[in-house]
Formats: structure tokens, sequence, C-alpha cells
């Protein structure tokens, strides 16, 4: 049946996963099965229906070559994305050799995220996630720079984290030419995309500035160098697994003896105080939940005002499911609160 599904064009895939995520909740429930409870958490049902759908379409995040991968990824795009969100005005810019995309809201704005997309430091491109930075956009009331940065295995470990900084950096700098406030720049990501917002901020920092004046971090990647217990209870069934994690790192930074530098693992560095604050937003249901939480309470150890907020029913990459069910738009719509709320209390 699985073989059979992935044969079905995208746009009927698509539209079928729109149809099933329409119906009454009883009959979903009926094709997700029995509730998911799991460390005192229950799946919610959008997500469990997902799961099984993406059962259905034998749709896998890391099969095959990083190429395969990717491929895999924007089809899969298709069947989650949605219609684009609109009324958003979107260009193609250059950070000074970095490329990226520039999203503005018909809402006037002053204020501006810098965005990393996730996949691993392997996969993702401005295109796969669109919707998320639509999405925030509009929600938030901010113009978005997603950032194109250069992926592993091709540019490996610190590729990606240069071209974060330059964008940063770039996008600070001419802040007047994307109409913004050099004071209201936040920077966010998720997944390995907010491992490089979290370490942007960092280096930034500890450089003396400009730094960025908020943090949006969506289920970050913050130390591989231990294996937290979540990384054991979710390690597969839940989108994200364990091996999937390995597969990526063994990508980006191959040399395990560089995988305890805070350019990667981000929570073991010494200092975080002054980073700006910050909203970190887990999902129950993610091997990446326990190490994202504890860079959270690291935080605020160091005094850095900030927001941790598990969605316990959830799983890793929900910010990118915009276009199907409920769930997943609630939880990113907190977070789109959390930032423009944040961007707010920067004005000068």
């Amino acid at each position: 049946m699985s073989t059979l599904m992935s044969r079905v064009p995208l746009p009927v895939q698509a539209a079928f996963a729109r149809a099933v995520f329409g119906l009454p909740a009883p009959v979903k429930r009926l094709i997700a099965g029995k509730p998911v409870r799991l460390d005192g958490q229950e799946l919610a049902l959008d997500a469990q229906l997902l799961l099984a759908l993406d059962r259905l379409a034998d749709h896998q995040l890391v099969k095959g070559t990083p190429e395969q991968a990717r491929a895999n990824l924007a089809r899969a795009k298709q069947l989650v994305a949605g219609e684009p969100i609109e009324p958003v005005a979107v260009r193609e810019v250059d950070l000074g050799g970095v490329p990226a995309r520039f999203y503005a809201p018909e809402e006037e704005t002053d204020a501006l995220l810098v965005y990393y997309h996730g996949g691993g430091w392997v996969l993702g491109t401005p295109d796969s996630h669109d919707g998320t930075c639509r999405y925030l956009a509009r929600e938030a009331g901010v113009k978005v720079l997603s950032v194109d940065y250069r992926l592993a295995p091709e540019h490996r470990f610190p590729a990606a984290v240069d071209d974060a900084v330059a964008a940063f950096r770039h996008a600070h700098a001419k802040a007047a030419d994307f109409g913004v406030d050099p004071a209201r720049i936040a920077v966010g990501g998720d997944s390995a995309g907010g491992n490089l917002a979290a370490v942007t901020s960092l280096l930034t920092t500890r450089d003396g500035g400009p730094a960025p004046v908020f943090q949006l971090l969506f289920y970050p990647g913050t130390d591989n160098t231990v294996r937290r217990p979540s990384r054991e209870l979710f390690k597969t069934g839940f989108f994200l697994t364990s091996a999937d994690i390995d597969w990526f790192c063994d990508h980006y930074v191959p040399d395990v003896a560089q995988r305890a530098d805070p350019r990667f693992s981000v929570l073991l560095a010494e200092d975080l105080s002054g980073l700006p604050p910050a909203y970190v937003a887990t999902a129950g249901f993610d091997p990446l939940r326990d190490e994202g939480e504890a860079f959270g309470a690291k935080l605020a150890e160091a005094g850095v005002p900030v927001t941790v907020r598990r969605h316990r029913d959830l799983i890793h990459g929900y910010a990118t499911f915009l276009g199907i069910g409920t769930r997943f738009r609630e939880a990113t719509a907190e977070a789109a609160g959390a930032l423009r709320t944040g961007l707010a209390l920067a004005r000068r």
C-alpha cells in the first residue's frame, strides 16, 4: 500500500491529505489509531494523523544520499505547506555573498527577523521553509530574511556558521536598505536553524556586537556530545529519528572531536550571559527535546530573559506543517506572538 501511495502524483497526495485532515475528529481518530501516550504526554491527533499518512506514503526524512533526501524533502513540502500565505511581498536578495529571500508583510514595520531554515545542516532551502517565513512575517508583523546558507557535506562545519553570522552582520549593516531599525533585528530558526540562530547570538555577543535583540528558537539542536533521555524515548516513530540525527551530524561534523565546539554544541559554551532574550520552543515527542530545554535553562541561569515552552503533544518540525490541521498553526502562532512582543520591547 505504501509503495502504491508513493507513486500517486503529489497534487493528488496533497488533496488527499487535506481531505483527511478535514474529516470529523472521530473519523480521523479511526484512521490514526489509538491515542499514543509516552512520558506522561499524549500525542496530538493532528500529529498522529500526519505520521500515519507519512507511513502510508513511505515518506522518511532521511533516505538515500543527501541529494535524494533533498529531493524527498522538496516533494514532502508540497503535502504539508498548503497554499502560499498572503499578503506578503517576496524577493531574492544578496547578503554580502550569502543568498537570501526577503519577506515583507502588508503591515508597516521596521522590525526584522533573520531566519535560518532547518534540515540538519544538510537539507532545506528558503523554498522548504517558505510557508514558515510567510507565516511569521504576517502574524508577527516583521520583515524576514531567510538565509540560504551553505549545506553539508559539500560545505562542512563551520561553513554554515560562517554564513549565518555573515548574513546577520550584513543585514544589520544594511538595515536601512531593508527599511528596518538596526536595533530591532532578531534571529530565529528551527532545528539546525535554531542551532545557527543561537550560535549567531553567542558569537556576535562575544565579539562585542552588533548582536540580535531577540532569539526565536524552534526545537533547536544544542548539544551532540550527550544523549539525553528524550533521544532514547523518541528515537523512532515521531518524524525525526535518532538515526537521522546521527546521519546529519556525520555529514556536517564528521570529526567527532569537533562536536564539543560551542559553534556546534552551543550548550557547551562556558558563558551565555548577555545573550539576547529568547523564546525556546520544544516538542514533547522530539528526540531533541531535552537538549533544547537544557539550553533554555542555561540561558536562565546566566540571567538571560527566556521563555521555554514545551508543546507536549507535538513532534519535531511542527512549524513547517502549517498547511494541514490546526494544532501546528496554534503552536506556531504562539511563537509569532512571542516574536512580536520581544521586538516591541526592543524598540528604542
